[in-house]
């Protein structure tokens, strides 16, 4: 008999959360630890309850939950007040530019092909939204180095795509591709994308202000675009990673009054986070991660002192605090989500080229996904942002932005 993907969509969510609530047994433990630990207990490595043909079955499942929590973050990039924020945007490029040269020398230095080297630089640039907003919500964590933070991670994922895209034409130019297809591949995805996540956006804005009076639907709204927008990225070949997060920045950068952008997910969000973090806990490919330890080790710290030094340095000479720039940097460490995506999206056109990539990629994966919730957890209490009080004063993104909106009010007063 053979078992169908709502079977294992409930195995996943049943057996995270019994994960999780052994994580919280542990003072220090997140519980997105929990759950992984239960999917790769429970997963193909290890008991082998349910085989990777399985999880294929509920992959659909956790393609919702990643594009809902890019979608979740993109509501972090309001794009008027970011390009006010000059000093945010030079940041996250000094990081990312740091993070790119530090992995692919580092790769370089192993003996990895400089076209694969610079594929997995790519990656690494980018960071994980997901451990991110479920640590900053278990712990009640806010005001100016998680939002900073958050915007940060956003502009991360933003630029591996740019820069995962740029190198595409390398890609099918040693696969032997035809010269067109060299060329406007990359452009159809990096575009489509784009114009995908910008015409639903303004769609999911102008519905939303319809239905103001309605909020009942608010949350049915956002799931329904979001579900949209990644069936549409799949039936075009586009990207299912980077156009919900485009949905979300056109969402936040449109709205001038609250409507959908300060939606609470609530606790039914929650299911999302646990069936993304089982699965990716199942999916941990152990052998490779033994083949290809040396080079991941390095990778792993290559990546995570460039984050952190990026951040600390270039914080500082734009004078941001110094707790700020010290935790923002260790913040960042998490990959996951986008990374696979892109890592996946190379094995499935160049499966040559694309097993060394998923092979070194995943096994970084596996560590940061290790290190990182509790790594995000303690720099939150050093930043601290943890507890119950109110947002700080300080915090100039969301000052930036309300005086965007401010400035942006008497030519829109008609809306």
């Amino acid at each position: 008999m053979e078992l169908n993907t709502l079977f294992f969509f409930g195995f996943l969510l049943f057996c995270g959360a019994l994960g999780g609530f052994l994580a919280h047994r542990v003072k220090w433990l997140p519980s997105i630890t929990g759950f992984m630990l239960v999917g790769l207990i429970a997963g193909p490595n290890v008991l082998g309850i349910f085989d990777h043909e399985s999880l294929a079955q509920a992959s659909i499942v956790v393609d919702i939950a990643l594009a809902l929590i890019l979608y979740r973050l993109g509501l972090s990039l309001d794009f008027k007040a970011l390009i006010h924020d000059k000093a945010l945007l030079l940041v996250s490029f000094v990081e990312s530019a740091l993070t790119f040269a530090a992995v692919y020398f580092a790769m370089q230095w192993m003996g990895i092909d400089r076209l694969i080297a610079a594929v997995v630089a790519a990656i690494a640039i980018s960071s994980s939204p997901a451990v991110l907003l479920h640590v900053s919500h278990e712990l009640g964590a806010h005001g100016p180095t998680t939002s900073k933070s958050q915007a940060l991670v956003a502009l991360n994922n933003v630029w591996a795509f740019l820069v995962f895209a740029a190198i595409m034409p390398a890609l099918y130019s040693k696969s032997a591709a035809p010269l067109e297809t060299m060329i406007w591949a990359p452009v159809y995805q990096l575009v489509g994308s784009t114009v995908l996540g910008v015409v639903l956006g303004w769609m999911l804005h102008l519905v939303a202000r319809m239905t103001k009076n309605a909020t009942q639907y608010t949350f049915v709204l956002v799931v329904g675009a979001v579900s949209m927008t990644l069936g549409l990225a799949l039936t075009f070949g586009l990207s299912a990673l980077f156009a919900p997060l485009v949905l979300g920045v056109v969402v936040r950068t449109a709205e001038k009054q609250d409507l959908i952008a300060k939606l609470e997910f609530g606790p039914t969000f929650e299911l999302f986070f646990v069936a993304l973090f089982v699965y990716a806990g199942a999916n941990l490919h152990l052998k490779e991660m033994v083949e290809f330890a040396p080079a991941a080790a390095l990778y792993v710290f290559a990546r995570s002192f460039a984050k952190w030094l990026g951040v600390s340095v270039t914080g500082s000479l734009v004078h941001w605090p110094k707790r700020r720039n010290l935790n923002a940097g260790l913040i960042l460490l998490p990959m996951a989500g986008m990374a696979i995506g892109l890592a996946n999206n190379v094995t499935a056109q160049f499966p040559v080229l694309g097993a060394e990539v998923a092979s070194i990629v995943l096994a970084a994966v596996a560590v940061f996904e290790t290190i990182g919730p509790p790594v995000v957890a303690r720099a939150l209490h050093w930043a601290k942002e943890v507890g119950d009080g109110d947002v700080d004063d300080n915090d100039d993104w969301t000052q930036l932005h309300a005086q965007t909106e401010e400035k942006d009010e008497p030519a829109h007063a008609s809306n």
